[in-house]
C-alpha cells in the first residue's frame, strides 16, 4: 500500500499563523517536537506548571505555535478529539486532533485487517476508535461474554443462574484488537483465550488447538505509566504480560503478534513524523523538517523508541536496508513490510530523532543540568516488552533534563532558534 494512501490523517491543523511576534525567529523552523503527555505535561489529570512555560517559548503573541508539535502518547482509551480538548485545557491553547497520535493510530495503515470481525478489548470508546480507525466490523468483550455468558465465571455474581439457551447467529471472530488496558482483567484474559484457542468460535467444544492462532494486534506495551500517585501504576504492557503467559502456560506455545504499535514501535515514530510534516506543509513552512526532538519521561517506550528510530534513520539515509531490518524487532512481521514500505519513501527528509528525558515523570534523577548521558542509566531491570531486544545503549537519552521547559530550550539552543 502507498504511505499517501494509507495514513488518512486529518487535514485540519492549527490557525495559520501571522507575522511572527516581536524578537521571535521569523525563518521557517527545520525541526518539530514529539512531546509525551503523561509524567511531560501533565501527571493524571494536573498539568504541569513547566508545561505552560514550555508552551508560551513555543507560540507567537497570538497563541500560535512557531514550530511543528505532535503529542504522541500511548494513552488509548479515549478519542483524539478528547484528548486534544483536554491538552487545549492543560496549555492553554488551541491544540487540534490531528497533532494527537494515541497508541492505536496507526492501525490506519492496517487496512489488511478492516474487512474482518475483530473482537477489541480495553475501555473507552472502543467501537468508535475502531470505526475510526477504519475496521468495519467490531465485537466487544460485553458483547461476546454476554452471546456466551457461561465463558465468565470468575466473578460468581455474574455467573448464569439457569442453563441458558445455545447462541445462534453470533459471527466468527478474525482477530483481536487489544486497545489498551480493560477493567476486568480477568473477564477479558478469559474471553480472549478462549477466542484464541477456539479459533473465533468460542462457543464450540474444544478439540485441538489451532496454532498459529488468529492474528492480534497490540497497542501500548507500556509496563507501567505515571499518574498522581507516588509510584508507577500497571499499563497495558503488564496486561499484555498476563495474557502471553497465560497463553504460554495453558498451550506450551508463544503468543504472536501480527503487530505492536504505540512506543517504541518505529511504525508509530514514522506516522508521528509524517503529521509533523503535514502540519508543517499546511502552516506554509517551506524549510524542510529535518530533525525532531521526542521528550519524554519513561525510559523504556520514550527513550528507548527515539532512539530505535534514530537507528532508523540512519540507515535509511546510509541505504543499508539489511541492516536496519536486522535491528528491528519485529523484522518478519507485517508491522516490519510496514517498516519497509515507508521506509522506501524518497521524500523523506528527517535525519535524526533526538531523545530528551525529563525527570518530571516515571525517571526521577538528582541532577538537573542537561547533558549527555553516555554510560549510566538507572534502568537494572528490562521493562520493555518481550519482542523488543533489551538493548542498554537504546534506554540512554541523548540528553537528560529537569522538566519540558528545559528540553525546549534545549532544542531551542541547539537550533540557535531564538
Amino acid at each position: 500500500m502507498a504511505l499517501r494512501g494509507s495514513l488518512r490523517a486529518g487535514r485540519a491543523l492549527l490557525r495559520c499563523p501571522g507575522p511572527p511576534a516581536r524578537g521571535l525567529c521569523s525563518r521557517p523552523p527545520a525541526f518539530g517536537f514529539l512531546f509525551d503527555v503523561d509524567g511531560v505535561l501533565v501527571r493524571g489529570s494536573q498539568p504541569l506548571p513547566a508545561a505552560r512555560r514550555a508552551f508560551q517559548r513555543l507560540a507567537d503573541s497570538g497563541g500560535r505555535l512557531r514550530v511543528p508539535v505532535v503529542f504522541l502518547t500511548n494513552a488509548g482509551n479515549c478519542l483524539r478529539s478528547a484528548k486534544a480538548r483536554e491538552l487545549s485545557q492543560a496549555l492553554g491553547l488551541q491544540v487540534s486532533p490531528e497533532q494527537v497520535v494515541l497508541s492505536h493510530s496507526p492501525l490506519q495503515l492496517f487496512s489488511q485487517f478492516h474487512q474482518r470481525y475483530m473482537l477489541v478489548a480495553g475501555q473507552g470508546p472502543l467501537e468508535e476508535n475502531a470505526y475510526d480507525l477504519g475496521f468495519k466490523h467490531v465485537v466487544t468483550i460485553e458483547a461476546l461474554r454476554k452471546a456466551y455468558p457461561l465463558l465468565d465465571m470468575v466473578d460468581l455474581s455474574r455467573r448464569p443462574k439457569e442453563l441458558p439457551p445455545p447462541t445462534t447467529g453470533f459471527p466468527t471472530i478474525e482477530g483481536v484488537i487489544l486497545f489498551g488496558e480493560p477493567v476486568r482483567w480477568e473477564t477479558s484474559l478469559q474471553l480472549i483465550t478462549d477466542v484464541l484457542l477456539s479459533n473465533g468460535n468460542p462457543g464450540a467444544e474444544l478439540r485441538d488447538v489451532p496454532y498459529p492462532h488468529l492474528p492480534i494486534l497490540a497497542c501500548n506495551m507500556d509496563l507501567l505509566w505515571m499518574a498522581e500517585a507516588k509510584m508507577p501504576r500497571f499499563g497495558h504492557g503488564t496486561f499484555l504480560l498476563c495474557l502471553e503467559s497465560i497463553y504460554k502456560k495453558v498451550t506450551g506455545r508463544e503468543l504472536k503478534y501480527e503487530a505492536l504499535i504505540g512506543k517504541p514501535s518505529p511504525v508509530t515514530y514514522r506516522y508521528a513524523q509524517y503529521l509533523i510534516q503535514q502540519q508543517a506543509g499546511k502552516q506554509g513552512w517551506k524549510a524542510p523538517i529535518q530533525r525532531l526532538y521526542a521528550v519524554g519521561d519513561n525510559p523504556m517506550s520514550d527513550i528507548y523508541g527515539a532512539n530505535l528510530y534514530n537507528n532508523y534513520l540512519k540507515s535509511a539515509r546510509q541505504n543499508q536496508l539489511q541492516a536496519g531490518l536486522e535491528r528491528s524487532p519485529q523484522a518478519a512481521s507485517p508491522q516490519a513490510e510496514v517498516s519497509l514500505e515507508l521506509r522506501n519513501d524518497c521524500n523523506n527528509s528527517v535525519e535524526s530523532c533526538e531523545s530528551i528525558l525529563v525527570c518530571t515523570g516515571v525517571y526521577r534523577h538528582s541532577g538537573d543540568a542537561a547533558r549527555r548521558t553516555e554510560a549510566q542509566t538507572e534502568e537494572t531491570v528490562f521493562h520493555g516488552h518481550r519482542d523488543f531486544c533489551p538493548d542498554p545503549s537504546l534506554l540512554q537519552a541523548s540528553y537528560v533534563v529537569q522538566d519540558v521547559d528545559d528540553a525546549v530550550q534545549l532544542a531551542f539552543g541547539k537550533e540557535n532558534w531564538s
